[in-house]
């Protein structure tokens, strides 16, 4: 359960979306205050392994944040949070089950983390010339690597569930680069993530388009060693993306099961994610014939 701690700082902040005047546009909440709570919040919610409390409380919390940012709109670190959870809700909850309410979601995703690339000088990043935009990418330094990761994870889950869209399609060049740049930074950011976004990039590709299998089982592996097998969703991806696709029905099947052999909580602050992972494993496992 949510520490008392943790509610009132929710029923607080909540109030003050429902009451703006007194208090979201109050002097006394400082920009850092706000983006520190709803980080406090995000990191409580990460260590959950009660998946319905999580998933019923997150709408509410998706307005709280859209509240915030509307009174600090130009805060980098609110608008990435904002992002984050966004994209993050979207890939837990429902883009398994309702793929047009998680297309709305990754395309809030989308707008807060393009307005957070805005804030750490990549602007216009996708009505600029792709020149422009690969010389500003080039000029962040490692300590806007969070920023560049997310705003990466989310446009290209937004592509994903558009990919009927020219529009959409004509922007993965610019997705890439992002998490391009990333492996150049600090490949190890977010246990491996953009290698990771890599190998499902890799491993979706037809090899007529550029997509490369070893690249992307590369890929997979080194994120695995990055997170020391504390990330499952990186195996879960690995199985899905890579061992689908190389008709590899023991290793689809042993590293789903070791999946569900680690307990969600190895790693606190992932117990939430983790708990998705086992429950993807499950549902992947139930149809491993009709993939094999």
């Amino acid at each position: 359960m949510l520490s008392m701690k943790t509610v009132r700082w929710c029923a607080l902040a909540l109030g003050c979306l429902l009451l703006p005047t007194a208090c979201i546009t109050s002097k006394t909440m400082t920009v850092g205050a706000t983006a520190s709570l709803l980080e406090d919040v995000a990191r409580s919610a990460n260590r959950q392994s009660d998946l319905k409390l999580v998933r019923q409380g997150m709408p509410a919390y998706l307005m709280l944040i859209d509240g915030m940012v509307e009174a600090v709109p130009d805060n980098k670190r609110l608008l990435i949070t904002a992002a984050q959870t966004y994209a993050s809700y979207a890939s837990a909850f429902v883009q398994d089950t309702d793929k047009d309410h998680a297309r709305m979601l990754f395309t809030s995703a989308k707008k807060y983390a393009l307005r957070a690339l805005e804030q750490i000088g990549v602007k216009n990043p996708v009505s600029s010339s792709f020149d422009k935009f690969e010389a500003r990418v080039d000029a962040v330094g490692k300590k806007d690597v969070p920023y560049l990761f997310w705003a990466g994870s989310c446009w290209g889950s937004w592509i994903k569930l558009n990919m009927h869209s020219m529009e959409a399609r004509a922007e993965i060049p610019r997705m890439e680069l992002l998490m391009i740049r990333v492996l150049e930074l600090d490949e190890a950011f977010y246990y491996g993530g953009a290698h990771i976004f890599m190998g499902i990039i890799e491993a979706s590709k037809p090899r007529i388009a550029g997509g490369d299998l070893d690249r992307a089982r590369d890929h997979f592996l080194k994120a695995i060693e990055i997170g020391r097998g504390k990330f499952l969703m990186a195996e879960v991806y690995y199985a899905n993306y890579y061992a689908r696709k190389a008709l590899d029905r023991q290793l689809f099947v042993s590293t789903l099961e070791k999946v569900l052999d680690t307990p969600a909580d190895i790693q606190p602050d992932l117990t939430l994610l983790n708990t998705v992972a086992h429950v993807k494993a499950k549902e992947l496992l139930t149809e491993t014939d009709e993939y094999f």
